[in-house]
């Protein structure tokens, strides 16, 4: 841990407990700041805040009353899922020009170690976990943190000048970052999402931005070239721009006639490619852009996306049996989800679809139906898609519980189909979430 003198002696409300919280309120108290905890949780109920009150901490619960504001603080570390808009603490924090930020700005103070940081509204999690693996691969000492479920400051703590921390970043992150740099930026692309949390589009998409704006020449940004905002916001960085596109070729990665290069230099075919759909081409891009730029081989870069299954519960290749391939996506809980994952397959696929029956309109997804071979449906919505397989002439046969539709696809899937669990539904109606329902899906497979 790199010692650091800019927060000894300050007045520090660490807003928010959990895992991130906790480790960041001891890490400033380590650094000799004076650590005040607010969690919003009653303390009742609140064995983490009992934890850190016997660690000799003062912690005040049961909401964020805007009266701590006069503690004369210098500085708030606030829990990412804390909203900025309707948080009154927050608000008269920022018109008393309080500094506000997350962990991960005190994960970067403490850090000897280089970042790589990764965001986008979709594909995060995928391409930071296959930056990971193609690092380890390549021999270089690669840690996961961020967003992706490993803290941080803890990770950053342990850290060694030889290692890179690879980090997930979202949007509510990076709302909270001051002097945060990655020596290596990878931004996928940036779509409307989580208008809930911020107050509009154009705050939601600076946010993203924020990762590239204290970059140096000496740095690295790795875009979308696709993506025409992203494009039309390289102004915002000192960074040497890298970019990676599936359209055209760029002085980065690309497709060409069914290869992934790097600049000239042939990565891999297409087809030996093992992660599937175009959605996840971006993130096969970005990730070998990213690689590169830090000295990945390209033999080790290869290997890797030859046998990357991909994420757990999305569009994860489980295991092939009879010919028969099988893929999780229970992380698909929408219509949208399920037309991408139908996108992703050419051959006969047979889809597991169903769930909470939210009422959405599932008609969007008979564009995807061009390869289906059947759908068989469960659980609350399941008579909903068999009437919309009705309509376009789709086999279906629908089911209470997901272990019997599964059984009865197995049953008539032949050497060369795809069985695709994309449930296009919440899971709550039988699973406590989607990766209960991931995890069961993937238990019948390994039973077969």
């Amino acid at each position: 841990m790199q010692t650091t003198t800019t927060y000894k002696n300050k007045n520090v409300l660490v807003m928010g407990l959990a895992k991130s919280g906790m480790a960041a309120a001891r890490i400033l108290k380590e650094l000799g700041a004076n650590v005040l905890i607010n969690d919003g949780k009653s303390y009742v109920d609140n064995a983490d805040a009992r934890i850190m009150e016997g660690e000799g901490f003062e912690v005040v619960c049961g909401g964020h009353p805007v009266e701590l504001l006069n503690r004369n603080l210098d500085l708030i570390v606030k829990n990412p899922g804390i909203p900025y808009k309707t948080t009154p603490l927050l608000l008269e924090a920022q018109q008393r020009n309080i500094p506000i930020v997350c962990e991960i700005e005190i994960a970067y103070a403490i850090s000897v170690a280089p970042f790589i940081g990764v965001t986008a509204t979709n594909g995060k999690t995928t391409t930071v976990t296959l930056i990971h693996k193609i690092m380890q691969e390549s021999s270089i000492s690669s840690k996961l943190a961020g967003n992706i479920g490993f803290v941080s400051s803890l990770v950053a703590k342990d850290a060694t000048p030889d290692d890179v921390l690879v980090t997930e970043l979202s949007s509510f992150q990076l709302m909270g970052i001051q002097d945060f740099r990655p020596h290596i930026a990878l931004i996928l692309n940036i779509t409307e999402a989580h208008l809930d949390y911020h107050t509009d589009i154009k705050e939601y998409r600076q946010a993203k931005l924020n990762l590239i704006k204290k970059q140096l020449l000496t740095d690295f940004f790795v875009y979308n070239a696709d993506d025409d905002f992203i494009t039309s916001q390289l102004w915002q960085t000192e960074a040497q721009k890298v970019p990676f596109s599936q359209k055209m070729k760029v002085d980065g990665a690309y497709l060409l006639d069914g290869e992934i290069f790097y600049k000239d230099e042939k990565i891999i075919d297409q087809q030996d490619v093992l992660l599937k759909g175009e959605h996840n081409l971006q993130d096969v891009l970005g990730a070998v852009a990213v690689c590169k730029l830090y000295g990945a081989t390209t033999a080790a870069i290869a290997c890797v996306l030859r046998r990357f299954t991909g994420v757990k519960h999305r569009l994860q290749f489980v295991k092939e049996i009879g010919g028969v391939k099988y893929y999780n996506n229970s992380k698909a809980t929408n219509v949208i989800a399920t037309q991408t994952a139908l996108r992703a397959f050419s051959q006969p696929t047979i889809l597991l679809a169903g769930g909470l029956d939210r009422d959405h309109d599932l008609s969007p997804l008979s564009e995807g139906f061009k390869h289906v071979k059947a759908i068989f449906a469960f659980g609350h919505s399941k008579e909903r898609f068999s009437n919309l397989a009705s309509v376009h002439n789709i086999p279906c046969q629908t089911f209470d519980q997901m272990e019997e539709a599964f059984d009865a696809g197995t049953k008539m899937a032949e050497s060369g189909d795809v069985i695709l669990l994309a449930p296009a539904c919440a899971s709550w109606d039988q699973y406590v979430d989607f990766e209960e329902r991931g995890d069961a899906f993937i238990h019948m497979v390994e039973q077969l």
